[in-house]
């Protein structure tokens, strides 16, 4: 489900707005090599519009969950998101910086927008909890439930 918001139908003056309800399916993430999918499915974003002399300001706001493998141990994880992007979209200015790319002639991309403001809110990690072990760098066992004083192997790991 792809979401268009078209700007020039909201016929909003400078210095008015408008807060618009709208429903996503954002896609899952690629994150570290990994596959991350988000809970649930279809996400209600809250999307406020603001016109400016010269273009709009925009600011989006959902929660999210997203699950997929811990990064250390390959155990199931998620991390829950409360995300909350801005974005300014000031054409004629001739600054890249006021430009949003997802502003396409009139018309708002809350979809593609969703995704990057997803993957810019992660984590630096994904974990199955703070205190994950990880994985034994010989064996390939899970840490979490090993008992530090059984486990252990003759000679170093693998060169």
């Amino acid at each position: 489900m792809t979401s268009i918001v078209n700007l020039d139908r909201l016929s909003l003056a400078s210095g008015q707005g408008r807060r618009l309800d709208l429903p996503v399916r954002p896609e899952g993430v690629s994150f570290g090599g990994q596959e991350y999918a988000p809970t649930p499915a279809e996400v209600d974003t809250r999307l406020d519009i603001s016109r400016t002399t010269g273009g709009y300001a925009f600011r989006l706001r959902f929660p999210l969950r997203l699950d997929g493998p811990c990064v250390r141990c390959l155990e199931p994880a998620g991390v829950n998101l409360e995300v909350d992007a801005r974005e300014v979209d000031q054409p004629g200015t001739g600054d890249e910086d006021l430009s949003s790319p997802y502003v396409v002639e009139g018309e708002l991309d809350v979809s593609r927008w969703t995704h990057d403001a997803i993957a810019l809110s992660l984590p630096a990690q994904i974990l199955c909890r703070e205190d994950c072990a990880g994985l034994c760098p010989v064996c390939g066992q899970s840490l979490n439930d090993a008992d530090a004083e059984e486990h252990r192997h003759e000679g170093g790991a693998d060169p």
